[in-house]
């Protein structure tokens, strides 16, 4: 494809109105990045941004003056985000690097859309559309998007060292756009300069970590990234444990239609140690609901494919569903990769499958008695309550919930008595 100019996106009316906010008294905008990369590769176009000659001020200003909502998300930058109908379009000015320190770069508006793209960091990344679906590639972008090459633009070294997250934006794009092998220039530029990723951002590092893990297959990327020295730096608790799970996670994916998950992708990688994956989670500044999920994962019990339904059932409620299908989906995508070379492991694919479904379909029971009940026998409040309750609570799992709360009365009123 060498026009989108009959692309949806682009010929809708929320854009073509900020086109004709912009393209006038000698002033231009232009769609840039994603949403033309991915239009060319056959994707979705995902969202808009524009650059324009217009300083963000000016911006500003025509859009109010048109009714058009301003939010000043980036303003000292260059970038004003427009909300039209709904739709929120990033417009950033043309810009050149004034100064960098590998975290942030200080710099100057301009109006040269040359200047603009090489500046930015792949060559699939700098083109331009106009108005018209003109493409605009001054780095050499449409043959790297023909070639499915992810390539620096320009001096690779030099593209890193203006900000040090491109180390991991490298694999990133890879694990999403790329083929083959890595550039061999970018890959060599990110290895050298892989220390200086402990001088970003927490936040930042597990941003585009998450992001490499949400794509269709991010194994060939992963691969590249501890061959050089990358996935060490980020993950170091994958150094021993190794990234040898994730082919066989990512084939069991396609054949059971499980959505990727980048949190199970990362538990592929890493032990099953609480206290390790507690320590990445605050290194790497996870969401709480992130880090609770690899503290389960980690905290639920291995489950063998020969394990009975009910002990499944109560392993289930001591320990959660989450983990323990976490664990259950490992084990299922391991076995399934063995079966390939070896039939033997055919039978605990399937009893892993097996179990598996019923994980996922399990409701947790509820527990027939509470503390009113203890109470109302003759305990006085006090821990002893929270000890008759757990001890009943155990005899009830351990029979598979199947006593009922008669029964568990009558034997509250006995253990009662025997003090």
């Amino acid at each position: 494809m060498t026009s989108i100019a009959a692309e949806p996106w682009f010929r809708a009316a929320a854009l073509r109105r900020v086109f004709d906010l912009l393209n006038v008294e000698g002033g231009e905008a232009r769609v840039v990045g994603g949403a033309v990369r991915n239009s060319l590769l056959g994707l979705a176009a995902g969202d808009v941004d524009l650059a324009t000659t217009w300083r963000p001020d000016e911006v500003a200003e025509r859009a109010k003056a048109a009714g058009i909502k301003v939010v000043p998300t980036g303003i000292d930058h260059g970038t004003v985000t427009l909300v039209v109908d709904g739709k929120p379009f990033e417009v950033t000015t043309l810009r050149r690097d004034v100064a960098t320190d590998g975290r942030r770069a200080e710099v100057a508006f301009g109006t040269g859309w040359k200047e603009d793209a090489e500046r930015r960091d792949f060559t699939i990344n700098a083109l331009y559309v106009n108005s018209d679906g003109e493409i605009f590639d001054d780095v050499g972008g449409l043959a790297d998007i023909e070639n499915r090459t992810l390539r620096f633009i320009g001096n690779a070294a030099e593209r890193v060292a203006e900000d040090y997250l491109r180390i991991l934006r490298f694999f990133r794009f890879f694990a999403h756009y790329g083929s083959g092998r890595p550039d061999a220039e970018g890959l060599k530029a990110c290895a050298q300069a892989r220390a200086k990723l402990s001088t970003l951002s927490a936040e930042r590092v597990w941003g585009e970590m998450k992001k490499l893990l949400s794509a269709e297959d991010p194994g060939r990327a992963l691969l590249w990234m501890r061959q050089a020295g990358v996935l060490a730096e980020v993950l170091p608790e994958t150094e021993k444990w190794g990234i040898d799970a994730i082919p066989g996670l990512i084939a069991a994916e396609k054949i059971f239609s499980w959505a990727p998950d980048p949190l199970l992708r990362l538990a592929a990688m890493v032990p099953p140690d609480t206290d390790r994956l507690e320590a990445l989670a605050e290194r790497l500044r996870l969401s709480k609901a992130e880090a609770a999920f690899l503290v389960r994962f980690a905290e639920a019990p291995a489950v063998a494919p020969t394990l009975p339904d009910a002990a499944l059932d109560r392993a289930l409620y001591r320990s959660g569903k989450e983990g323990i299908i976490a664990r259950l989906k490992l084990s299922l995508a391991a076995a399934r990769r063995k079966s390939e070379t070896d039939p033997a492991f055919l039978a605990e694919t399937a009893s892993f499958q097996r179990l598996l479904a019923r994980a996922e379909k399990w409701q947790r029971p509820v527990f027939p008695l509470n503390g009113a009940d203890v109470l109302k026998a003759g305990i006085a409040p006090g821990p002893q309550v929270g000890e008759l309750l757990s001890e009943l609570e155990n005899f009830w799992v351990e029979r598979n919930f199947g006593v009922d709360r008669a029964t568990l009365v009558a034997r509250l009123e006995l253990l009662v008595r025997s003090g």
